[in-house]
């Protein structure tokens, strides 16, 4: 293996656990038994959550657009 070839697998594996790590943190999106039963959120908290789960989306649709332009570097160099 070539060090090129050794710091984009490195490169690879760190995106890869970050996007891991991003989409684990984010909640999900469903409303569930609660919404019907009338347990929802407030509106405050869900503005300032709001802001904290698009940086996480954001973050997430990053490195996976990283991950995938890696793959297909290591694809081509190899």
């Amino acid at each position: 293996m070539t060090t090129v070839s050794t710091i984009l697998s490195v490169l690879l594996i760190l995106v890869a656990l970050f996007m891991i790590v991003t989409v684990l943190l984010q909640s999900s999106s469903e409303g569930g038994i609660g919404a019907i039963s009338g347990q929802s959120n407030s509106y405050f908290s869900k503005s300032k959550a709001k802001t904290f789960e698009a940086k996480l989306a954001l973050g997430t649709k990053i490195a996976a657009g990283v991950f995938v332009a890696l793959s297909l570097l290591m694809l081509i160099i190899k």
